[in-house]
């Protein structure tokens, strides 16, 4: 994503469950040895489905995009 927005991913508070690599359209979730990780923020397109899905709402996508 150009703007630099990207989802934040609690480790603590994640359970390793994997939703969110699931759910993400563009692969840009990976759950690596710590957990889940941004693997490829170019492709995030922040459409907030790794937030919306996870259980232990470990994952925040803090920024509202707007379209003008």
């Amino acid at each position: 994503m150009a703007l630099g927005a990207l989802p934040q991913i609690d480790l603590v508070r994640c359970t390793l469950c994997g939703k969110c690599v699931s759910a993400c359209p563009v692969q840009a979730v990976a759950m690596l040895p710590p957990g889940p990780q941004i693997v490829a923020p170019e492709a995030c397109t922040y459409c907030t489905a790794c937030e919306a899905i996870c259980p232990e709402h470990a994952i925040t996508c803090a920024f509202e995009i707007v379209w003008e």
